[in-house]
């Protein structure tokens, strides 16, 4: 039987991916510990969602277990050994502002442990495939140097430039910018993933991502925008946005989409393989337009008030291009564009509100 190792498996990309393989026939060996109960409180746990996926899926198999940790990481790894065909890397601390807070804690989550498992595959099934989830932020707020435009509810790009048509692609330098220090320690992970791939000949891919979003987030101020943006407007509580005059745009790209990108690369693997994936201009909306959206969907109106400075290494435009994935899988495109990821937040919260989760 085909075998998944996924990490971070409750939280929102680790669940969409318990599902899809699960689904796929694939015995799925989840790593989850909730730290992002840890990171951003009781309203950010992920139990409820672990307790979903154990009820939905007898097969699968889940282990609280903490990724930095060389002797748990061994044990479980020499347990199933060459059984192991892929590990997607989900778990990760995802956020700007934490990871200020707590450097060396957000560094040894999101490099120390990424480096831990690339080590185990290499020990223990050098034939697997290991996809890691990175972030476009390992390109700092270079993307703020591009020539943008205000217009009445968002920024956008000059059309003259080379990014207009398609998004930002992995041209994009890594350097001479601010990247907080969640950006690098997603850089550092991302690099390290591509060095085992290259260096050992692991096939392995870096998936820098823009915003993920689906109904399975648990979404918090910190991290999980639309997620959170939703309850909010629902719950009738306040929301505040930071900087750019609420115009900074974001592509949006849900759990699902992802995911079957994921497999597709699983399918047909390459080695040290770099892809941005978002919603590119398929999928995207500013701040402002996605309180609108809250507020049409919901029929409620969203109390919300604004700072001006923006939050450390923010972008004020990310579309991602999507072409290089699209060229080497062009079997692969989107389901979800923003109005059906909206609707599908939407009622995946009244769901769990409904349901006391």
């Amino acid at each position: 039987m085909e075998t998944v190792i996924i990490t971070g498996s409750s939280g929102l990309i680790g669940s969409e991916a318990v599902r899809f393989f699960a689904e796929k026939g694939m015995r799925v060996i989840g790593i989850d510990n909730d730290m992002r109960k840890e990171f951003f409180g009781d309203e950010a746990s992920t139990e409820w969602n672990r307790k979903r996926l154990e009820d939905e899926f007898s097969d699968f198999i889940h282990y609280s277990l903490d990724i930095r940790s060389e002797q748990k990481m061994e044990g479980l790894f020499n347990q199933y050994g060459k059984e192991i065909n892929l590990v997607v890397h989900a778990a990760a601390q995802p956020s700007h502002d934490w990871a200020a807070k707590d450097p060396i804690k957000d560094f040894s989550v999101n490099a120390n442990g990424t480096l831990v498992l690339l080590e185990m595959a290499k020990r223990f099934c050098p034939d697997v495939v290991f996809i890691h989830l990175s972030t476009n932020k390992v390109y700092g707020d270079l993307a703020n140097s591009l020539p943008l435009t205000e217009l009445e509810t968002r920024w956008e790009l000059d059309p003259k430039h080379q990014f207009y048509e398609k998004g930002i692609d992995e041209s994009m330098s890594l350097d001479n910018s601010n990247h907080s220090l969640f950006g690098v320690s997603k850089a550092a992970g991302d690099l390290l993933v591509q060095e085992y791939g290259r260096y050992f000949g692991i096939k392995t891919a870096c998936f820098r991502g823009g915003c993920l979003t689906g109904s399975a987030h648990s979404g918090t101020e910190l991290h999980g925008f639309l997620s959170y943006l939703m309850i909010c407007t629902m719950q009738k509580k306040p929301y505040t946005v930071f900087g750019y005059k609420g115009k900074q745009v974001r592509d949006n790209i849900h759990s699902v989409d992802l995911v079957n990108a994921l497999y597709h690369f699983y399918k047909n693997p390459g080695i040290a393989k770099v892809y941005n994936i978002g919603g590119g201009r398929y999928s995207n909306s500013s701040m402002l337009e996605a309180i609108k959206m809250c507020e049409n969907i919901s029929g409620n109106s969203l109390s919300w008030c604004y700072e001006d400075q923006n939050r450390f290494g923010d972008h004020m435009w990310w579309v991602s291009d999507v072409s290089r994935f699209k060229a080497d899988y062009p079997e692969w495109n989107y389901q979800y564009d923003m109005e059906k990821i909206m609707l599908e937040i939407y009622e995946g919260l009244r769901q769990r509100i409904r349901s006391g989760v």
